[in-house]
């Protein structure tokens, strides 16, 4: 059983704008290597669930989108030891600004590809996580927004 240290909460969004997704390019903090990404990253002490996908979003991509349902939670457990636990949220802008670029320094660069073009990316994916997510969203699977409960106050 693995210590709480390497437990891992993560939000990621899969963005879909004309039948593509968006993704980050970025480099693997293990191994190094350049790799695609939904734009994602750790919960915050004390961050509603959407409150963190929206920053992720922002910090990563420089879009301000709010999410339209969610796929529900990925499980991974990672060739570092580490068990992360991602909330899977959908984004489906029907417009976007003219210009959005991360503004985070570990992203290197925005791509856009249908699920065809991603299979044939010259970059490998970060891990399952990113194709089972896009997955997932084609079979059509969409959970309310209201099924995540608010964050509550102890009282």
């Amino acid at each position: 059983m693995p210590d709480r240290s390497s437990l891992h909460l993560t939000v990621a969004a899969v963005v879909c704008y004309q039948q593509r997704f968006l993704l980050v390019e970025e480099r693997d903090k293990l191994s190094g290597a350049l790799v695609l990404n939904q734009p994602a990253g750790h919960v915050e002490h004390g961050e509603d669930l959407v409150d963190a996908m929206q920053r992720e979003l922002r910090e990563e991509t420089g879009l301000e989108l709010t999410p339209t349902g969610w796929l529900g939670i990925s499980q991974l457990r990672a060739a570092n030891g580490h068990f992360y636990y991602r909330v899977n949220f959908i984004f489906e802008p029907v417009s976007l600004p003219p210009r959005y670029a991360p503004q985070d320094s570990d992203i290197l660069a925005l791509h856009w590809f249908s699920a065809a073009e991603l299979a044939q990316a010259a970059l490998p994916v970060r891990s399952k996580l990113v194709t089972a997510a896009i997955d997932v969203y084609q079979q059509g699977i969409r959970l309310p927004l209201e099924a995540l409960q608010p964050m509550t106050d102890p009282r």
